[in-house]
């Protein structure tokens, strides 16, 4: 008894045949299979973007290369001026000392001049001189004026004799400095 297969069975049969061929299918694509247009157009388009894309990166590499050279460049000038800024303020900059006697010579500038001389008297004569030699000529003035006479006479005796000796180093390095 031979009995005929159903239906059902062909069907279920041909259906793992048709897997079967498209799993082979897929698998290995036809090499001989003929291209349509529409997939030569694709495949042309995708071409055409990518090699859009690698030029766009290769230009944002480039930029990005120039940015971090020229980010480089200015870092090494910026540390190249802050040391020959810190070398010459260093050099030729106030020292501490200095700026003292120029912050002093400002707060009594700024005082009232009797008030100023009560104080500007007590203070030792280097002291003062220093004061009063980086002090407006006026305000110098109206300190002195301020001052008693023996204080302000003392003060510029001095500030005379400094004003004296410098006009003496001047005037003999001045031909020394002519002769060769």
């Amino acid at each position: 008894m031979i009995r005929k297969p159903s239906l059902l069975m062909l069907t279920a049969a041909a259906a793992a045949i048709s897997g079967v061929a498209h799993a082979v299918g897929v698998a290995a694509p036809a090499a001989d299979a003929p291209a349509t247009r529409l997939g030569t157009a694709i495949k042309e388009d995708i071409a055409a973007r990518d090699q859009s894309a690698k030029r766009r990166n290769r230009a944002l590499a480039l930029r990005e290369q120039a940015a971090r050279a020229t980010e480089e460049r200015i870092k090494s000038e910026l540390r190249a001026r802050q040391e020959a800024a810190a070398s010459a303020s260093s050099a030729t900059g106030p020292t501490a000392q200095e700026a003292q006697y120029d912050n002093l010579a400002r707060i009594y500038q700024a005082m009232k001049p009797a008030k100023a001389a009560l104080v500007f008297e007590q203070l030792d004569m280097d002291v003062q001189m220093k004061v009063a030699g980086r002090m407006r000529d006026r305000s110098t003035a109206m300190i002195l004026a301020a001052m008693t006479p023996k204080g302000a006479a003392d003060l510029s005796m001095s500030l005379a004799h400094k004003e004296a000796s410098k006009a003496r180093e001047i005037a003999v390095s001045a031909p020394a400095r002519r002769q060769p």
